[in-house]
Order: C-alpha cells, then sequence, then structure tokens
C-alpha cells in the first residue's frame, strides 16, 4: 500500500499542476504534473514490491507447513 507520504506529494503536485494551470504558468503546471506522476509511480512501485512479497512469502509457507 502506497505511504502517505506518496499521497501527500502527489496531492501537492496534482495542487501545483492546477496553480500553474489557472496561472497561465506553463513552467508550474508541467513542474506539478512531473511531480504527481513521480509520486504515483513511487507509490505503484511499492505497492508492486508489496504484491510480490506477499506471493514469496506464500511460496515459503507451502514448502514449510508441516502436517
Amino acid at each position: 500500500m502506497a505511504d502517505l507520504g506518496n499521497t501527500f506529494d502527489k496531492l501537492k503536485g496534482d495542487l501545483k499542476g492546477k496553480a500553474g494551470e489557472a496561472s497561465g504558468d506553463s513552467h508550474l503546471e508541467a513542474e506539478g504534473k512531473t511531480e504527481s506522476a513521480a509520486a504515483g509511480l513511487k507509490g505503484a512501485a511499492q505497492d508492486a514490491g508489496d504484491t510480490l512479497k506477499g506471493v514469496v512469502d506464500g511460496v515459503k509457507d507451502a514448502f514449510t507447513k508441516k502436517d
């Protein structure tokens, strides 16, 4: 699950992008969109890592269970 920091960074980037769009500042808009996308990718990578860890743990459990 993505952490709170990533969620905050994504929201901050979204807000910065919208502020840039509203003010006509294309640099600020692009910066905000970039920050938002980076936070989203980081969160997705963490989610994928968590999923992979769950799969590995499941495989380990399958081989270590004794009846």
